[in-house]
């Protein structure tokens, strides 16, 4: 905690569970002595949500500034490299300086909602893509020339053939663990399509041309030709400037969301 000159009232580490959290909610606004107090994170989920949602219920005031500001900022402070006290030290002043960083407000019940069936369904890929990744190994020690004949990412008939020809069992296993894995994602996705829907701002999201819930470069794939992806311009920009995946992608939705709330 620092006051409006920079200078420093506070520095502790604080157990993220609500007793602890409540006790140090408290010690802040007794130092504030009732004037306001604004609070900022680098983090608008995961962790900090228990603090979060605990600042919400009590008034607070909450600053969202997101990370690659603090990383570039903290070059300019002198100290020990990266350490947890010095990147709260930080956010707290940069947040004290800077005029263009925008409120955090608690999510909602239905994004709530969504950003957990989301989180689970990128798991459940995840899993899919080990899958495949063993089930190829297996086939390819085995049956070299039946792991080269089908596209099994995308193939439903040639996993169903596997499950019921009379292969190594391991085989079969893996066979039927990615066709389980194909009903539980399609499940996933139609739960979330349902929640979206339930959005108050489900029109509006959807009125874009080609927007839904994944933002990544849609496969184009014909017979045994892959990796033709159709990909925004915008996203190859971004590559060709250096920027990684997840960096391309983040302006990528920027960019969209930009446009989506252009009119409003």
């Amino acid at each position: 905690m620092i006051d409006v000159d920079g200078n420093r009232l506070l520095s502790q580490k604080i157990p993220n569970d609500e007793p602890a959290l409540l006790d140090l909610i408290a010690s802040v606004l007794k130092l504030g002595d009732g004037d306001e107090v604004v609070w900022a994170t680098d983090l608008n989920h995961g962790g900090p949500a228990l603090l979060i949602a605990l600042l919400v219920a009590h008034g607070q005031s909450i600053l969202y500034i997101p990370g690659r500001i603090v990383h570039h900022a903290s070059k300019l402070y002198r100290g020990e490299g990266k350490t947890d006290a010095k990147d709260a030290f930080v956010i707290a002043d940069q947040s004290r300086m800077r005029k263009d960083l925008q409120p955090l407000r608690a999510g909602d019940e239905i994004s709530t909602g969504l950003r957990i069936l989301t989180s689970r369904r990128a798991d459940k890929s995840a899993d899919r893509v080990r899958a495949i990744n063993r089930l190829q190994a297996q086939l390819l020690e085995y049956f070299p020339v039946l792991e080269r004949a089908f596209d099994y990412s995308r193939s439903k008939a040639a996993l169903l053939l596997l499950t019921r020809h009379r292969t190594p069992d391991g085989i079969r296993r893996h066979a039927q663990e990615i066709v389980t894995l194909d009903k539980e994602l399609a499940e996933l996705d139609a739960l979330i399509g349902e929640r979206l829907a339930e959005h108050r701002h489900a029109q509006t999201l959807l009125s874009m041309p080609g927007f839904g819930p994944v933002l990544a470069p849609a496969p184009r794939d014909s017979g045994r030709i892959t990796g033709n992806h159709h990909r925004p311009r915008r996203y190859d920009r971004k590559l060709t400037e250096g920027k990684t995946h997840t960096q391309a992608m983040l302006s990528l939705a920027r960019r969209r969301l930009n446009v989506l709330w252009a009119p409003v």
